[in-house]
């Protein structure tokens, strides 16, 4: 519903097909981009607490950093690791209580999850883009969702009449919250480093914690703001060591 809708239809928009190995490729990276990755997340969204999930894909810049290391020759240093751990930590300071619990499936999904996700960033910007922005991304969409349709009639079955409450709602995630912020992501990947726009990530905590604060007026606590300090201390970091790299091979 999230993916395959609006992956139609910006094909039908901008009507073109992948070519040779592209077919694999783009299969490739929807299955990695979208279709395991919104399952295997939520699975662990089932089952973790939304703290924990957060915590473990703060992980994300370790993942994509070696990755890029290994596959992209992208400088894998000691302070880029250093930023890295910095942004877990703060993360972990702004979304978990002491009352998290962990499941163990949903742990294991969790950072299934993550890898997942790092495994096609690594792949977005080592193929590179063959088509316009908004038909590669098309074709993801299309090939995530085709991934997800079966598991979904078989786990799930059909899905009772929408209301018009639900009709809105998926329309927002699958333009904004899908279509577009995908577009922007591979966009991002594509004029940066992979690991560069991985530490973006950790502004996903960052940004629910402040929205929450300026729309439900509630008060961030003195760990919480520390964590937020952390965070933004990591990703600038990381950014000014990324425009310094030199590229070299692992």
């Amino acid at each position: 519903m999230r993916a395959l809708p609006i992956g139609l239809m910006i094909l039908a928009i901008f009507p073109q097909r992948p070519k040779g190995i592209w077919y694999f490729r783009a299969s490739a990276l929807g299955a990695l981009n979208i279709g395991l990755f919104f399952a295997l997340l939520f699975i662990a969204a089932y089952r973790l607490p939304g703290g924990v999930i957060a915590t473990t894909n703060a992980t994300q810049p370790f993942v994509v950093a070696t990755l890029a290391w290994a596959f992209l020759g992208e400088k894998l240093t000691t302070g880029l690791m250093a930023a890295a751990c910095a942004g877990v930590v703060g993360v972990g300071l702004i979304v978990l209580s002491p009352a998290a619990r962990l499941d163990f499936m949903g742990v294991i999904a969790a950072f299934a999850a993550t890898i997942t996700w790092a495994t096609g960033t690594v792949l977005t910007k080592a193929w590179g883009k063959p088509a316009p922005l908004f038909v590669f991304t098309g074709w993801q969409l299309v090939a995530g969702g085709l991934v997800l349709l079966p598991i979904a009639l078989v786990t799930e079955g059909m899905r009772p009449a929408l209301s018009t409450k639900n009709v809105v709602g998926f329309t927002y995630l699958a333009i904004i919250g899908t279509g577009l912020a995908y577009a922007l992501w591979f966009r991002g990947i594509e004029r940066l480093g992979a690991s560069t726009v991985a530490f973006l990530t950790l502004l996903r905590p960052f940004s629910a914690l402040v929205l929450d604060a300026m729309l439900l007026n509630r008060t961030m606590t003195i760990i919480q703001t520390f964590g937020v300090m952390l965070v933004l201390v990591s990703i600038v970091a990381a950014q000014l060591m990324n425009k310094k790299r030199i590229i070299v091979g692992p």
